[in-house]
């Protein structure tokens, strides 16, 4: 997948074409007004009030085509040098650029570009001229509320992404459309795995066989944790107000969190474990005998987001965090966010996921704590990061309130980046809790903690791996690993439900397709369900005991022994 905003030459190429896009509004919408348009890693947008026109997806045609009659014009690129009075003067009735213009400095330079008669505010650079972006594709049109807030007016949103040549385009957009195929929300749907309600917006259901997936996540998640010697605890899903202000939470998150009121006292439902989790660790004496300590929690969550920013599994209101949290010394630190890498490293691995790592470094503003504590806390993750042999990007001013942390960015079979695991080094909860542990000379010291996610939330996790596998999930995940077809339900349905009985009591997850249709239609069918194995069953299988089966994806079908075929399905199960 390529970055745009990080590549100088597609950066400025679609930054002028947005500039293309908005001439061509203004063209055929004389009245467009225009606030931002940026260049995205994905290409470009731009945010246009057309009053009570509205642009849908035909649309994007007839905007596409002036953009051409533009760009066929060869108009010439022109920056202009203005002063914050001229500037005023030249957009004076375009209340969006004014507001723009107020926010800078009278000292300062202000630039535009002109091409022909439109001319927009704009830092640049762009290319000299239109001529230069013909290679484009307005891709989407959506809603998006002015400077982002819900309480200002909606916008339209049109995106779209520009290439030096045709064949890098038709490249991107071949890309495009296998996203699309891929799309969890499509694929979630198809293959019965979760749905959304309108009486619960952000809220997911999860189906049958969602829940098989689920289960198969947790259990994986449950095994690997109990080598590496965690703990497991369950917390209360709601905690009263005293709680999230202790951990800060109540000042620095709480219009994310959603409130009640019991027994005339505030509460919240938890946004995080952490706290729950530090409770557990109060609630017993601890000596340094006991550390390290690894506490792991499948917590569900609760965050207010905002509707317009609700996408499937991606961004929900509800979900599960594969949370843990680990208590140690200030000499175990390095040790332990070694050792955790590695295991993170280890998880990865099993789903065929490569990715990143970002070192998260303290905000400029909502942070608690020393600014010497969080200078001494990203020292001891960079060292640690560079003894496990991995290399780190520097992500300044990201990192939670309360410390620095190692962000994963997983990268899938497309080439995009999802941020799902983190290490969060913290040394201000411990304090805020009065956390301690009885040393070796009998005193009380703060212990260290390390807040950890791997999968991240499972919801999430889940839409990523729906798109990662396009929906053909490895034969221990697939929450059908068999389909049995009989070829005819008179001569062949009692010998197929013999060979069900035998795969299912060997723990194979088996689907028995009697119904009553042609046998390529059910065929068919069970590609579209992408089953990992597809058996059919005639009258060489049940004379001689024999399993025909074709996998997915192949038109080849295989003849094996029934005894052969289990034992073949275990083996790829359990090394997964």
């Amino acid at each position: 997948m390529i970055d745009v905003k990080v590549n100088e030459k597609l950066n400025v190429l679609n930054h002028s074409c947005a500039h293309l896009l908005a001439h061509a509004i203004k063209n055929l919408y004389p009245k467009a007004l225009f606030w931002v348009g940026p260049v995205i890693s994905e290409g470009f947008y731009y945010d246009v009030d057309l009053g009570e026109e509205v642009i849908t997806e035909d649309k994007l045609v007839d905007i596409e085509r002036e953009m051409k009659k533009i760009v066929k014009s060869n108009k010439l690129i022109k920056r202009l040098e203005l002063t914050k009075e001229e500037a005023h003067k030249m957009f004076e009735e375009d209340p969006y650029k004014i507001e723009l213009i107020k926010g800078m400095d009278s000292s300062e330079v202000i630039t535009a570009y002109q091409q022909e008669d439109f001319i927009d505010l704009c830092c640049g650079p762009h290319v000299e001229s239109t001529k230069l972006l013909k290679h484009f594709k307005l891709l989407k049109v959506s809603g998006a509320y002015y400077k982002g807030d819900s309480k200002n007016k909606m916008l339209q949103r049109i995106y779209g992404i520009c290439f030096e040549s045709e064949i890098d385009l038709n490249n991107h957009l071949d890309w495009l459309n296998e996203a699309k195929k891929r799309d969890h929300r499509k694929l979630g749907r198809e293959l019965d795995l979760f749905m959304i309600s309108e009486y619960g917006p952000g809220f997911p259901f999860w189906l049958p066989n969602g829940m098989i997936l689920r289960k198969n996540l947790e259990d994986f998640w449950y095994q690997e944790h109990t080598k590496e010697g965690y703990k497991f605890i369950n917390t209360p899903i709601m905690l009263s107000k005293d709680l999230w202000e202790t951990s800060g939470h109540w000042a620095n998150y709480k219009e994310n969190m959603y409130t009640s009121v019991i027994d005339e006292k505030e509460f919240a439902i938890k946004p995080m474990n952490c706290p729950g989790g530090m409770l557990v660790y109060k609630n017993t004496l601890h000596s340094y005998k006991d550390l390290p300590l690894r506490i792991g929690e499948l917590g569900l969550v609760h965050r207010h987001e905002a509707s317009g920013a609700l996408s499937g599994l991606f961004r929900v209101r509800n979900f599960t965090q594969d949370d843990a949290h680990l208590f140690m010394t200030e000499d175990q630190i390095e040790e332990e966010v070694i050792r955790l890498i590695n295991f993170i490293d280890r998880m990865y691995k099993v789903f065929n996921l490569d990715y990143s790592i970002e070192l998260s470094t303290r905000p400029e503003e909502k942070y608690i704590g020393e600014i010497a504590t969080w200078d001494k806390a990203e020292d001891k993750l960079k060292k640690a990061v560079i003894k496990a042999g991995k290399d780190y990007k520097l992500n300044p001013g990201d990192g939670a309130f309360y410390g620095p942390k190692l962000d994963y960015k997983l990268t899938d079979s497309l080439g995009r980046a999802w941020q799902c695991g983190t290490i969060q080094l913290d040394m201000q909860m411990p304090e805020r809790f009065d956390l301690t542990y009885i040393d070796k000379d009998g005193s009380k010291k703060r212990p260290i903690m390390l807040h950890r996610v791997i999968y991240g939330a499972i919801e999430r996790f889940i839409g990523v791996l729906i798109e990662h596998y396009a929906g053909a999930f490895p034969i221990w995940l697939s929450p059908v690993q068999v389909n049995i077809i009989p070829v005819n339900n008179e001569y062949h349905l009692d010998g197929s439900k013999k060979i069900y009985d035998l795969l299912l009591n060997s723990n194979i997850r088996v689907n028995l397709d009697s119904r009553d249709e042609k046998l390529s239609y059910r065929m068919r069918e069970s590609q579209i369900k992408k089953y990992p194995y597809s058996i059919i069953v005639g009258d060489k299988e049940l004379e001689g005991n024999l399993i025909s089966y074709r996998k997915y994806g192949s038109n080849d079908t295989v003849t094996v022994k029934e005894d052969e075929f289990i034992k073949m399905i275990a083996e790829e199960i359990k090394n997964k």
